[in-house]
């Protein structure tokens, strides 16, 4: 009893205790020799081990904790062994759980973060030691965009984590200013063509047509996706980057590069055996590299710092020229906000010159009609109206 209330008395400040256990041989009631803490934040209890058998190392341990959540750091011996490591996991075990497209992207920015925090403890992991990480990317040349991708992991990885990792450090975001302005002319892309591989070709055909994304909208085809009877390329709900569904008409040339692509396709069936889903494929196989060949044939085009996602930009450009409307071009390309769809609307020089051309057009037009002579129709009527007789 009088225990009893003397953990009650000492709750608010924890208290040092020796727990007692029942010795599985005798049965009989023991007091282990390793003294333990136990304190209370915010209503929650911690017990920890203090790996002592002498109770003053056990009453300095619970002082630093109960100084330690004071102050408003995280508490507990689960805190104290979360590593950068445990995050690491807990970030990419989600993605992989979840099966999200971003994953390749997640890993190599855990690659970077690894090299620097690697050995670190998630309670170690401050806001100075965050700073001295964007310096050391910067110094490696890596651009603010992909800085702040990388700090969204780390910061998603101590979300995921919980009360595990403890209190999370403040993530001060990068300014960004890395609008590309990339996009291809036709006679460029066409020289960047000719340095292709064969199964390549098609794929980045359709991607100067219909500016959809090279590895997860355009590769990921099968031909249950493509409707010559009905003229339409499809993206079923699920697929697209805002999860909603797509479908691109199949104008002449589109169709052209499909029908081609299936021909093809059909001779390798009939050659091995085998049905082959993939509208583009290696042999059969689906195609997951595409960015070596990709960056050889620009390089040996002329055009080295030339990127995929330039057909993109090059895509919804052509749509404004040829005068298609926004909200057609935007449910076309898959752009859900017209912000982001004028940020890859880039108006071009040409674009400026045939603006140019058109204005020109209109101002000739306008001092034409002003240079025409005009009769007064008052002076004319007071001219030709008849005489009256007295």
């Amino acid at each position: 009893m009088g225990k009893r209330t003397r953990q009650k008395k000492t709750r608010g400040l924890g208290l040092v205790y020796q727990p007692k256990y029942v010795d599985p041989e005798t049965g009989k009631r023991k007091t282990a020799a390793t003294w333990w803490i136990q304190f209370y934040v915010r209503g929650v209890r911690y017990r920890e081990s203090s790996r002592s058998t002498n109770r003053a190392d056990a009453v300095r341990l619970l002082k630093h904790r109960l100084s330690e959540a004071a102050a408003g750091k995280p508490v507990g011996i689960e805190v104290e062994r979360t590593t950068f490591e445990d995050l690491a996991q807990i970030l990419l075990d989600d993605y992989r759980a979840n099966e999200r497209r971003s994953l390749r992207r997640v890993t190599a920015g855990v690659k970077h973060l690894r090299e620097f925090f690697g050995n670190c403890r998630a309670i170690d992991i401050t806001e100075d030691r965050i700073n001295a990480y964007v310096v050391q990317r910067k110094e490696q040349g890596a651009a603010n965009a992909t800085i702040n991708r990388e700090l969204a992991a780390l910061k998603r990885a101590f979300r995921l984590a919980g009360r595990k990792a403890g209190t999370p450090p403040r993530f001060q975001m990068l300014r960004e200013n890395n609008t590309r302005k990339g996009f291809f002319e036709a006679e460029q892309f066409q020289a960047v063509l000719k340095h292709l591989p064969d199964e390549l070709k098609p794929v980045f055909q359709v991607a100067y047509i219909t500016g959809w994304r090279v590895p997860s909208e355009i590769l990921t085809r099968r031909w249950q996706h493509v409707d010559f009877e009905g003229n339409w390329l499809r993206l079923e709900p699920g697929e697209t980057k805002n999860e909603e569904g797509r479908m691109f008409p199949l104008i002449p040339e589109l169709r052209e590069i499909l029908l081609a692509q299936r021909e093809r396709t059909r001779q390798l069936e009939l050659a091995t055996g085998r049905v082959i889903p993939w509208v583009f494929h290696r042999e059969g196989k689906p195609i997951k590299d595409y960015y070596t060949g990709w960056d050889k044939a620009c390089r040996l085009a002329g055009y080295p710092d030339r990127v995929a996602h330039d057909l993109r930009r090059t895509a919804v450009r052509n749509l404004e020229r040829a005068g298609v409307s926004r909200s057609a071009a935007m449910r076309m390309t898959g752009h859900k906000t017209e912000s982001i769809y004028r940020r890859y609307a880039i108006v071009d020089e040409a674009m400026l010159r045939e603006s140019a051309e058109k204005l020109a057009v209109f101002h000739d037009a306008a001092k034409q009609n002003a240079r025409c002579k005009v009769v007064p129709l008052k002076a004319r009527d007071v001219m030709d109206a008849p005489q009256e007789s007295d």
